[in-house]
């Protein structure tokens, strides 16, 4: 690899068969080439550690060192359960940012929440934890266990919505904005009988996605009533009679499904009562990426790996930054209004 400090346009350019005219077009957005192009301009330039003078003022107001005077070694923990979609895209962005520096990083599973003080510390001896430059620390770890890796003694970044007093600087995708794009949404096509879905006990972030669709109701001048939503998980056949229950009696015109693993049982709830998406009820969900069954699902766009990416920025930061306040950072993503959304009076 090049010495990132003596990248240049024409390094790109080289790298790739191109001219310098073309390279510099792709890097600034501008028009003239493919878009395959210039997906293989900006990759390269990643690869190569190029950078423009934009981001490296940026950088450095942020106070974090361009190019490392040496190599870190950073853990990645995951669920003892196993991996998601969102620790796969979390773990892509994290490794793209720290690669870009000469960093490493390591995926770790956590240990069973069950285990014992001693046990949890066995664990933490045998992987070096207290020898890394840094944990990243993902969505759906158990609280216990979270709360024992919060108070080993390194820095940490927690890829989650922050605990109360939490001392650690957190990167999430805002899921509250998203509830609240999406019931705008809504709204905005006629739509007041809005069913929400979604276990809001399990996890910080999903009781977060609750509290955002009451107040996102109650900002329209409706009330949000547990009861009269489908908020709790259950067996296939209880999942469903409660489904079907709520769809006759609380008879709603659209469904905001804020778990996307809730999708599957809203379609075939539906089906069991001859009704049809979006016919019958229009459809949001919180998909963390476009589905490859609902390729059109109207959607919040949830920006995981881009929180990847801030998480490993915010970890330099707080190496070069170790008595500065924690912050908590929330990436807004944009919204796709897709084709399961049909304004009042619509067919």
């Amino acid at each position: 690899m090049p010495n990132k400090k003596k990248v240049t346009l024409q390094t790109i350019a080289d790298h790739l068969g191109l001219t310098v005219h073309t390279v510099s077009k792709a890097l600034r957005g501008l028009p003239g080439m493919s878009e395959q192009t210039r997906r293989e301009v900006i990759g390269a330039a990643g690869r190569l550690g190029y950078r423009t003078k934009e981001q490296e003022r940026g950088m450095a107001v942020e106070r974090i060192p361009i190019y490392s005077s040496k190599p870190r070694r950073f853990a990645f923990v995951v669920p003892h359960a196993g991996l998601v979609f969102i620790h796969q895209k979390l773990y892509e962005g994290v490794q793209a940012r720290l690669t870009e520096f000469g960093h490493k990083l390591e995926m770790l599973f956590a240990p069973p929440d069950a285990g014992s003080d001693a046990e949890f510390d066995e664990w933490a001896e045998t992987y070096g934890l207290l020898y890394t430059d840094g944990l990243f620390l993902t969505p759906m770890i158990s609280a216990r266990t979270e709360e024992r890796l919060l108070r080993l003694p390194v820095p940490k970044i927690l890829l989650n919505y922050p605990p109360p007093a939490a001392q650690v600087d957190s990167v999430i995708w805002d899921v509250s904005s998203a509830v609240h794009q999406s019931v705008q949404f809504l709204l905005a096509n006629g739509h007041r009988r809005i069913l929400y879905i979604g276990d809001i006990r399990l996890h910080r972030g999903f009781r977060l996605r609750w509290q955002a669709f009451q107040e996102a109701m109650a900002s329209a001048g409706m009330s949000a009533e547990e009861d009269r939503h489908l908020t709790r998980s259950g067996s296939k056949d209880l999942y469903t009679r409660m489904l079907s229950d709520l769809l006759i009696r609380e008879k709603p015109t659209a469904i905001l499904s804020g778990l996307e693993h809730d999708l599957a049982w809203v379609y075939y709830g539906c089906s069991l009562l001859g009704r049809r998406i979006p016919d019958d009820y229009s459809l949001i969900g919180l998909e963390h990426a476009p589905n490859a069954h609902l390729p059109d699902l109207t959607r919040p766009e949830l920006p995981i790996k881009e929180a990847g990416v801030r998480g490993a920025d915010r970890m330099l930061w707080r190496l070069s930054n170790p008595n500065l306040p924690y912050e908590h950072i929330r990436l807004q993503g944009g919204f796709h209004k897709g084709a399961t959304v049909l304004a009042i009076g619509k067919t």
